[in-house]
């Protein structure tokens, strides 16, 4: 039994470091809030951590015995660090390929913008057409104004594809603008929390709490939804100078 403890802490700590360095340089990185909670990211860390920190290390207790030939042994924990790899592997380049890249005002809403969101033809349309706001590989994720084109049969096409699922102009950063250039804009998008869409009554209950027990006003037009693929959020902007002051969950 001791051998089995042994070998079982020292492949938990094995586990613990390799994820935790991951997963610390993609929160740190990308995901921190709103991200994780925008990507739903918790979904694909669940299955690397029941992996890599509950399954590999009890199966490593449960073969480990010190009466085991070591060429058995070291033939066991292999097959189980290569399960853990291939969870971590698969869950690295899941969160990889999802990593926000933009908050993006569009229209009248706020919305997250993984990198799977913007295909390869789209990356490179916007190095060559608004290089300073393309994203490359090592981008962090930045707020910006995403706009239809002026042009009525570029914004019309577009709309119509968003319509039907398909490319909506925040996965098209070629049309991107700083973020200050929208705020004129975006002040028009402003609503009290109880006009807000995206959220149910109860939802508006709760927002309202958090929004008093912040010291945040629930009657001036201060608030826009902020969306991802996870539960809406609730942004809220100082009125004045149009600086996001809190972000609030419903869920």
């Amino acid at each position: 039994m001791r051998f089995r403890l042994k070998a079982l802490g020292l492949h938990l700590l094995a586990s613990t470091v390799a994820l935790s360095i991951i997963l610390g340089t993609l929160y740190f990185g990308w995901y921190r809030w709103p991200g994780w909670h925008l990507a739903d990211a918790a979904h694909v860390v669940i299955v690397m951590v029941g992996v890599d920190i509950v399954i590999g290390p009890l199966l490593t207790f449960v073969i480990a015995r010190s009466s085991k030939p070591r060429r058995e042994l070291t033939r066991d924990i292999a097959m189980i660090v290569a399960l853990q790899l291939s969870a971590l592997i698969y869950g690295s380049v899941s969160l990889w390929h999802g990593r926000p890249l933009y908050y993006a005002f569009s229209e009248n809403v706020l919305q997250l913008v993984q990198a799977y969101d913007i295909d390869p033809q789209e990356e490179a349309l916007a190095r060559q057409q608004k290089a300073e706001l393309a994203p490359h590989w090592y981008s962090l994720p930045r707020w910006i104004w995403a706009p239809l084109p002026q042009n009525p049969e570029e914004s019309a096409k577009i709309v119509s594809s968003a319509v039907v699922g398909g490319d909506d102009v925040i996965s098209m950063p070629r049309y991107f603008k700083p973020w200050e250039q929208g705020l004129p804009a975006l002040r028009g998008q402003l609503k009290k929390v109880d006009n807000v869409g995206y959220f149910s009554g109860a939802d508006k209950k709760l927002l309202k709490e958090h929004m008093r027990a912040a010291g945040v006003s629930t009657d001036q037009l201060n608030s826009i939804p902020l969306t991802g693929r996870g539960y809406p959020l609730l942004a809220v902007l100082d009125p004045a100078s149009l600086k996001i002051t809190a972000i609030f969950k419903a869920k």
